[in-house]
């Protein structure tokens, strides 16, 4: 999918005391980026977006009556869920495949990929999270990812999996009543655990606030489809409507 704005936000004025955001929802390289080098089939590939994740994203909005932000480009222009001074955040290589369009770039041209696409981005984030925080609401914080299930050769049989750090008051619960569901596989940390020094979405919009998250990883060829899309959709609903968490 594509659009051409650096986000949108899904339900803004809902209800739940949930805030939903999706950093990798798209594909998209924006026009005035212009062409990566990158091969079309690549830009389909998990180096490009989180693939499933979006509608996924927009389900949870509906089901839970949350506002959802999503990113609307590539984590090839510009990775969201990285910090700034981290030499991934606007990758030269990704999984073997070569970004020849992210090489060579001038301060200036740096800066334009900051300002136009991480920043909107992360203000639109901390502007649904601030308006929670005004009407003294504390909102979970629901960050939607997914991953491949091949990666250096090794297969990953995690189909849904949470990613924390010390603090997993949601977490736990939203794990156990996984771990409840029959044939599910559920990781914990795996293949990724949530590292503030390395990821930027979570410690920025909830960890600094002292708020509950929930930072989900999906396994691609399980979401890649809308009947996977609806099924794991739903399978995280209910996990956390049964884990208690939600005030």
């Amino acid at each position: 999918m594509s659009w051409t704005a650096p986000f949108d936000i899904v339900n803004p004025t809902g209800k739940a005391g949930i805030v939903i955001v999706c950093d990798h929802a798209s594909n998209t390289v924006p026009q005035a980026i212009g062409d990566l080098g990158v091969a079309p089939h690549d830009m389909q590939r998990h180096i490009a977006w989180d693939i499933g994740t979006m509608p996924i994203a927009r389900r949870l909005a509906e089901a839970f009556d949350a506002p959802a932000i999503l990113c609307g480009t590539s984590r090839l222009v510009i990775d969201c869920n990285r910090k700034l001074d981290d030499p991934t955040l606007i990758p030269l290589t990704s999984d073997g495949t070569v970004i020849p369009g992210n090489a060579g770039l001038t301060p200036a041209q740096r800066r334009h990929r900051i300002d136009a696409y991480f920043t909107t981005y992360h203000d639109a984030c901390r502007r649904v999270v601030a308006e929670k925080l005004a009407k003294s609401e504390r909102p979970l914080f629901l960050s939607i990812h997914s991953m491949t299930d091949r990666m250096n050769g090794g297969h990953r049989p995690w189909e849904i999996s949470l990613s924390s750090n010390e603090d997993r008051r949601a977490t736990a619960p939203v794990l156990a009543a996984l771990r409840r569901v029959p044939d599910l596989v559920v990781g914990d940390n795996e293949p990724y655990d949530m590292d503030p020094l390395a990821d930027y979405s979570t410690p920025e919009h909830a960890l600094a606030h002292g708020l509950d998250y929930l930072q989900v990883e999906f396994r691609q060829d399980r979401v890649a489809t809308a009947a996977g899309q609806e099924y794991f959709a739903m399978i995280l609903a209910r996990a956390i409507r049964d884990s208690g968490i939600l005030r």
